[in-house]
């Protein structure tokens, strides 16, 4: 079972995809990002539908990071409100979800 680690989905343009995994991944706040590319997104936005070509972030996290990762991805991101999904993990490989845990060590703000 899962101790609380979670898999958040971002879209992104993809000129920004891999500066943003890497800074999630190199500042802690995530253990792994996937980049995958050619995702068309079709969704509403100031009254009209619009159309744009994307990449998917896979990102592998826990609870202990998510607000961090959150505020990170928010001010690092394009767009005025960027995708930001969490979907806990309910059971998976526990050396790797060990990994995820390890990897994430974000310092709690006081």
């Amino acid at each position: 079972m899962s101790n609380g680690e979670l898999i958040v989905l971002v879209t992104s343009p993809k000129d920004i995809a891999e500066s943003l995994a890497t800074t999630l991944v190199a500042e802690h706040l995530a253990a792994c990002v996937n980049i995958i590319p050619g995702v068309t997104s079709i969704f509403s936005w100031e009254g009209k539908v619009c159309q744009e070509e994307e990449v998917l972030l896979l990102i592998k996290t826990n609870n202990s990071s998510w607000n961090q990762l959150q505020e990170r991805v928010q001010e690092l991101h394009t767009y005025d409100i960027p995708e930001i999904v969490s979907v806990p993990i309910e059971a998976g490989f526990q050396p790797y979800l060990d990994w995820i845990n390890q990897s994430c060590t974000v310092k709690k703000s006081t």
